[in-house]
């Protein structure tokens, strides 16, 4: 396999630095007295430590002109001194490492909420667009990628600027001769790390869209690996795998291998600036203007001066990697959640299930309609089938009843209701639905079937289980209705799980129900059950039934034919049979 390469060239611009750390720092200023009191620690500790360099030129002084040997009262009283400032100094920054932890946790608690939430605001348009893997990865790892640039780099950051200013003023008061070294070296060092940084910054853009696309293909894999191993396609599954991951370690790579850089660059220059520092404090020694121990703290001082600017270099890399993790998790904060209604109407009476669609179209790509001018009439109580080729458009009728998507023209209404004037909490309160993807959730079986109406009683709950035909497995189970569902309900069969969802259904009890394709994954005897039980349950609901085994809505009192887009069809069973049209030959297709 040929291996790839990425040139920068056709890496994505990264958005605006600045807009990022603005939003970080709304994150921050929400616990901004602990961060107060971060920043107080940081100045008390790095402001002790700027003294020890100062009492260490003393020392040397004292011993390098002064011969009395009580001039070790001196030496030792400065010792003392030192000792005790760099004492307090290590258990300031203890304590603020430790109050930093606790900050980035509390912030990246909230930031993570705010991004499930915005999850659950965003529109189905965004997930069928966007792989569930690289959700999973702006979740998690860009998360924990900002959580250690705060809890360390941010800490590290703050205290190494505080601990240049305060190197170059005591440099300043020694020396300023000798400060004219860093004229040269400083701007040298400052130009080096813009020049590398502008281009390893769109390098951890890359990265963190490559890990994304790598864990979207591992989620998709693993999700149908049924269904890989049935086609035995497990050597095609992982070649590709193989080049995925190939390019997220290279895009690694890349990111590291040139952030990396950064570090010795500046670490070279500020060791020119120490050669420079000695030779020319060498020569002012020479003429009297410098004592030893005050050449000896200017070293030691231009060490912290330059030490936290090699440092900062070294932590480019991982600030550029977290500006390309904060702008991955601000761009799914900033997509725009689903159109909210203002000022909706409330329906105050009861719904009667009275559905109209008027002149709809709709397309889920522009200049490409899937649905085309649909008109119906859908009465109170009606049972409504909706049957037709695949692809031609079924499941988008519900998507648009349920609001899911917004028709391109024409409207749709409830009881005479237009449904855009609705507020989607009180549009999806009025129905119930079932999938052919059952969903359930880690918690009990009784906690998934009252999911829909947590004020359902036991008697309830057991009177539906025995009506959908599940009371029997249930309390076969181990813990009966407390059994728990895990793992999206491996633990039972597929048809157990969607018999559950219809329960869970019919036991919401709301005035209109959806079902798609909600009996395709139980036996015929057992279906058959079903029907019975729902024809009684869906008694006096509007209901929309989408299937594709046609015997299973002969008694629907309203049959709509969908193809290519239009509803070419409508009446009941007996009525679509007499006029042998794309009814009667779906149903001649199956029965002949």
């Amino acid at each position: 396999m040929t291996r790839k390469s990425i040139s920068p060239s056709v890496i994505e611009k990264p958005q605006d630095s600045k807009k990022t750390l603005t939003k970080l720092f709304t994150y921050v200023t929400e616990v901004k007295w602990l961060f107060i009191c971060a920043i107080i620690l940081t100045l008390s500790a790095n402001g002790l430590q700027l003294l020890g360099p100062k009492l260490t030129g003393n020392v040397i002084d004292i011993i390098s002109v002064n011969q009395d040997p009580n001039a070790w009262e001196n030496v030792l009283f400065y010792v003392f001194w030192m000792l005790v400032l760099y004492i307090i100094s290590s258990i300031l920054m203890y304590a603020l490492s430790s109050l930093m932890i606790y900050i980035s946790q509390k912030i990246v608690v909230r930031m993570r909420q705010d991004l499930f939430n915005k999850f659950l605001d965003l529109p189905v348009s965004y997930f069928d667009k966007h792989q569930i893997g690289d959700m999973l990865s702006r979740i998690s790892y860009d998360i924990d990628t900002i959580n250690t640039s705060l809890s360390s780099d941010l800490v590290q950051l703050f205290g190494s600027m505080i601990v240049v200013v305060g190197a170059f003023f005591m440099m300043l008061w020694i020396s300023l001769p000798l400060l004219t070294v860093f004229f040269i070296t400083i701007p040298l060092s400052i130009l080096t790390t813009r020049f590398l940084t502008k281009r390893t910054r769109p390098l951890f853009r890359e990265r963190s869209r490559k890990l994304g696309d790598m864990n979207g293909y591992v989620e998709e894999t693993i999700s149908g690996l049924k269904t890989i191993k049935a086609y035995s396609q497990q050597d095609t599954m992982f070649s590709n795998f193989k080049e995925k991951n190939y390019d997220a370690s290279e895009a690694y790579y890349k990111a590291d291998y040139y952030g990396s850089i950064v570090g010795p660059t500046v670490g070279f220059i500020n060791n020119i600036s120490l050669t420079l520092i000695s030779v020319f404090g060498s020569i002012l020694f020479l003429f009297n203007m410098i004592t030893i121990g005050n050449i000896s703290s200017f070293l030691l001082y231009s060490r912290k001066f330059s030490g936290p600017i090699s440092e900062s270099a070294n932590m480019i890399a991982e600030l550029q990697s977290t500006l390309a993790a904060a702008e991955r998790v601000f761009r799914v904060l900033d997509e725009p959640i689903e159109k909210i209604v203002e000022n909706p109407l409330i329906l105050n009476k009861p719904i009667q299930g009275h559905v109209q669609f008027e002149n709809v179209s709709f397309g889920y790509l522009p200049n490409k309609p899937v649905l085309k001018d649909v008109n119906l009439n859908i009465k109170p109580g009606s049972l409504v089938a909706i049957v037709g080729p695949t692809g031609a458009g079924k499941t988008t009728l519900i998507n648009l009843i349920m609001r899911f998507y917004s028709p391109d023209s024409g409207r749709i209404l409830i009881d005479n209701v237009d449904i855009a004037q609705l507020s989607q909490e009180e549009l999806r309160s009025t129905f119930s639905m079932v999938l052919q993807d059952s969903w359930l959730f880690h918690g009990s079986i009784y906690d998934n079937l009252i999911y829909g109406n947590e004020h359902a009683t036991k008697e309830d709950v057991i009177r539906i289980a025995k009506e959908v035909h599940i009371h029997n497995f249930i309390e076969r189970t181990k813990n009966g209705y407390d059994t728990l569902i895990s793992d999206d309900g491996v633990n039972i069969s597929k048809g157990q799980r969607q018999l559950i969802t219809i329960a869970r259904a019919m036991l919401a009890n709301k005035p209109m129900i959806i079902l798609d394709e909600a009996t395709s994954n139980v036996d015929t005897l057992t279906e058959k059950r079903i029907q019975s039980a729902m024809i009684k349950l869906m008694q006096n609901k509007t209901c929309f039934v989408i299937a594709h085994r046609l015997s299973t809505i002969i008694n629907a009192d309203i049959i709509c034919v969908v193809h290519d887009g239009n509803v070419v069809e409508q009446g009941n069973h007996h009525d679509l049979m007499a006029k042998k049209g794309h009814y009667y030959h779906l149903y001649m297709a199956q029965f002949a």
